[in-house]
């Protein structure tokens, strides 16, 4: 029976990883990229998807390799606990904005960002699979789940909502207020995930493969439940990618910039807060929410409805920041959705590994939970691409102000722009919250 204690534990390495970095990564880099460090849309648009086709080699080569890990600390907790530097670090340094011209940003960016999808892989393939390990009794597996959700969400809430925050404290240029901030959370993903990799338990004993072949893979896509489980995390990250990619768009320009209500700043880190929190809350709700509706499976089609519906309701708020506060109840509401199936999914993960194991007579836990992290920064690096393609599409131009930096023509944001960003919070992402209910309710196992 796993304590309290490493459940929090637990949840710490998803509040570095999901709360921390991946969410700065989500919701900070596309502004980041084409305001402050200086690449035209077209730039961050083939960074992020040169980022992915490296994933799709390096996603599954890691969770083979920790599948067949031995160590004193075990099979998946080395690599927290050793990953942990490296990953604060080149994270801090993916903020920095070297004096470099045009060329040697694009190298310093497509270095670094394709280092952080490497350690982020060496580090949250392995945490995704210690679920797997930590205890078989299914219960506990939900429980275990929905903390580190609760503490994904919660230290998101902390980070987009410090954010404005710390940067105004920090001061001087933009340039200068990120490269600190993100030593202040490099350090912060540091420690946490550190002390996931040593305050865990591994309980269960993987039974391991030998040697590597080719069958581990192609016994992947033989795997119904996993092509499944692989389409809708595919689709949950695309939902969640879109909304918080756009989102410094959708206050930049939509809505004109930072609001402030009363001390209250709401800039697109806050605006995207509200979700946090209320993630943080639905998050630890789920495993009862299961056992009301009856089985995970249907528990994600419900969940996935609510997100379904109020993205919808979103597109026909008008576009006016008098309607801040709509606009934040109805984020809240699809955040709902969010909170509900976010633990589910790597509860269902290891239901496929548990499946694949009694199947194939071998552990490919790590492997299954790769696909899982690779579904998650396909979707986030995806869309990220897509927004900047999408916009360019629909007229934003990129241009060079007195000081050689490169921003956004403001002569180029026209109603079809702002419509565009509008559509990328709302529209987009219904569609993909349809497609998702609709695999949820055909997934296989029933459980």
């Amino acid at each position: 029976m796993a304590t309290l204690k490493e459940k929090i534990a637990y949840a710490l390495g998803d509040a570095a990883s999901g709360g921390i970095t991946w969410k700065i990564m989500s919701i900070a880099f596309p502004l980041f990229f084409t305001n402050v460090f200086g690449l035209s849309f077209a730039d961050a648009a083939a960074l992020m998807l040169a980022a992915r086709l490296f994933d799709v080699v390096t996603d599954p080569l890691m969770g083979s390799l920790a599948d067949r890990t031995r160590s004193r600390w075990g099979t998946y907790r080395p690599w927290l606990i050793f990953g942990a530097v490296p990953f604060g670090v080149i994270f801090a340094l993916l903020l920095y904005t070297p004096d470099f011209g045009p060329v040697g940003k694009r190298i310093y960016a497509y270095t670094l960002y394709l280092l952080m999808m490497a350690v982020y892989t060496m580090v949250n393939v392995p945490y995704g699979s210690l679920l797997g390990v930590m205890t078989e009794d299914d219960n506990e597996k939900n429980q275990f789940s929905a903390y580190r959700m609760v503490g994904a969400y919660f230290m998101g809430f902390i980070t987009l909502l410090s954010f404005p925050y710390l940067q105004r404290m920090v001061g001087g240029t933009e340039a200068h207020q990120y490269a600190v901030v993100g030593a202040i959370f490099g350090f912060i993903a540091t420690v946490m995930t550190l002390a996931c990799g040593l305050l865990t338990k591994e309980r269960l004993k993987p039974v391991m493969a030998e040697r590597y072949s080719m069958k581990q893979f192609a016994d992947l896509f033989r795997n119904k439940p996993w092509i499944y489980l692989t389409l809708i995390g595919i689709c949950t990250n695309f939902f969640n990618g879109f909304r918080y990619a756009v989102a410094g768009y959708l206050l930049s320009y939509c809505l004109g910039g930072d609001i402030t209500v009363g001390a209250l700043i709401i800039n697109y880190t806050v605006f995207m807060a509200f979700g946090e929190v209320t993630c943080m809350i639905f998050g630890a709700l789920s495993p009862r929410f299961t056992k009301m509706v009856g089985s995970k499976h249907m528990a994600f089609v419900w969940s996935s409805v609510i997100c379904l519906v109020f993205s919808v309701l979103f597109f026909f708020i008008p576009m006016d920041k008098s309607y801040i506060w709509l606009m934040i109840l109805v984020v809240i509401l699809t955040s709902a959705g969010v909170g509900l199936y976010s633990p589910l999914l790597w509860s269902m993960y290891a239901d496929v590994a548990d499946y694949a194991t009694e199947k194939n007579g071998t552990s490919s836990t790590g492997l299954i939970f790769s696909s899982g992290t690779m579904a998650q920064k396909f979707g986030g690096a995806v869309s990220g691409s897509l927004i900047a393609l999408l916009l360019g599409i629909a007229g934003a131009n990129m241009i060079s102000d007195d000081f050689g930096n490169t921003v956004i023509d403001p002569a180029s944001i026209t109603p079809s722009v702002l419509t565009m960003v509008w559509s990328l919070f709302s529209l987009f992402p219904a569609v993909i919250a349809l497609v998702m209910t609709a695999l949820a309710y055909l997934f296989p196992l029933k459980k």
